[in-house]
């Protein structure tokens, strides 16, 4: 089959196109359930990029196929969950920018009939991350959430669900393009990162702060994130795009009563186990509802896919990106 190979762990420039054996097995995450996908776009992010530099904690060896998300339609399944046919998008890990890929079911949500392929692909990763980050961080409806980062994948995904979270959504944005997609996306205050965002919180909730913070690019924002915090407030790291992993002097949070929590569904579902079907299910039912609405900021066909990596290392891209595999 045709598919995008990283050989190499040198970078996004070492993804080629060309042939690859067709998947066999099951996938690793699978627990034995055969599900065989034919993938019709394939979403890239921030892991897939690590991927390709050996800097991914849950990476795999070389050769491998590029793409850590996928939609496309089942075409085998020894899975009770999912029947041929099926339209379905998830979380693959690796292995996506192919014309064939495994999923894993715990890691796959059916998709709506009216939605594309390449929304598809832009629905799992991010949405997944987002409602996990609101469910942990305990706001309730009414309150105010501040969404560092919020022109990207999870951070767009984040500001759709602020208003089935029943939250007002603050953006924290670069630039005027990235004010655009955040708007549609949902927020109701944007505030630039070039600009003192912090004062400009303080005045959008009256000098009290946000109730939380939700933080994929942590570097040096994060002493800010937290004191946009209010007394009692909650900061939620999800990841590190913005390039280092920020350090925090614990009398910060002792003085204002803050808390500070990760997340991983993967570890919290070893030790709570059910964790990530509790979260699949979530998904499935904001989809059924219609309260997902992806935005895709770009998509690239397969031959270009260290294209798609290296806007992504260089975050210049806006949404989620999307490799499409079937036209």
């Amino acid at each position: 089959m045709q598919a995008v190979v990283i050989e190499s762990l040198g970078g996004p420039e070492a993804a080629r196109l060309g042939d690859f054996p067709a998947p066999t097995g099951s996938h690793e995450r699978a627990k034995g359930e055969r599900v065989v996908v034919d993938v019709h776009a394939a979403g890239l992010s921030v892991i897939d990029g690590l991927q390709t530099r050996g800097a991914y904690q849950y990476g795999t060896r070389v050769p491998y196929v590029l793409g850590s998300e996928v939609a496309g339609v089942v075409v085998e399944s020894a899975s009770d969950s999912f029947a041929v046919g099926d339209r379905v998008g998830g979380i693959v890990f690796w292995g996506g920018v192919a014309e064939q890929c495994l999923v894993a079911p715990e890691y796959t949500v059916k998709l709506p009939d009216a939605m594309s392929y390449a929304d598809g692909a832009a629905v799992y990763l991010n949405y997944s991350t987002a409602w996990f980050a609101y469910h942990r961080s305990g706001v309730q409806p009414g309150g105010t959430v501040l969404v560092q980062g919020a022109a990207g994948g999870v951070g767009t995904a984040a500001l759709d669900l602020a208003a089935a979270f029943g939250v007002r959504a603050i953006a924290v944005v670069s630039s005027d393009e990235k004010e655009e997609v955040a708007r549609r996306a949902g927020a109701a205050e944007v505030v630039r990162s070039d600009r003192n965002w912090l004062a400009e919180v303080q005045r959008l909730t009256d000098g009290h702060g946000v109730d939380v913070v939700l933080d994929p690019v942590g570097g040096d924002r994060f002493v800010d994130s937290l004191r946009a915090l209010r007394t009692g407030g909650t900061l939620v790291v999800i990841g590190f795009v913005g390039g280092s992993i920020p350090e925090v002097k614990v009398n910060r949070l002792l003085l204002r009563n803050l808390t500070v929590t990760g997340i991983s569904m993967d570890t919290m579902d070893a030790e709570y186990p059910g964790t990530l079907l509790q979260v699949r299910d979530a998904v499935q039912a904001l989809l059924d509802a219609g309260r997902i609405h992806p935005i895709v900021g770009a998509t690239y066909p397969m031959e270009r896919s260290a294209d798609a990596l290296l806007a992504l290392e260089q975050r210049s891209t806006l949404g989620k990106v999307v490799v499409e595999v079937r036209s």
